[in-house]
């Protein structure tokens, strides 16, 4: 190996946010953790949320939102709505101008 191009090896102290901690080998000194597998769910067996920026919350939100948005016309719909009423006015409109005199002497 070429002297000088590698990086630095130490034995790293990891750090969780619970407390534990061991040591690995990295380029890094010490390493922080947010979560570990002394208190993850999936190790621990514990049901609950390990949700360090929120998203939970956001998400809880987000549906909440939904449900509360759910008689509201989404664009889609609402683009649909304006074609169909766009072509019942086409057909109540007289085709030609012998229709429209027909009309007019209808109403007088």
């Amino acid at each position: 190996m070429k002297s000088g191009i590698h990086p630095q090896y130490f034995q790293a102290t990891v750090t969780c946010a619970c407390g534990n901690s061991f040591v690995v080998g990295s380029t890094k000194q010490s390493i922080s953790l947010d979560i570990c597998s002394n208190c993850h769910p999936f190790f621990t067996g514990e049901m609950r949320f390990v949700d360090t920026l929120g998203r939970v919350e956001k998400f809880v939100r987000r549906q909440a939102m939904g449900q509360a948005q759910s008689g509201v016309v989404s664009k889609k719909q609402k683009k649909l709505l304006d074609k169909k009423r766009e072509e019942e006015e086409e057909a109540k409109r007289p085709r030609s101008l012998k229709e429209m005199l027909d009309r007019v002497k209808a109403k007088a």
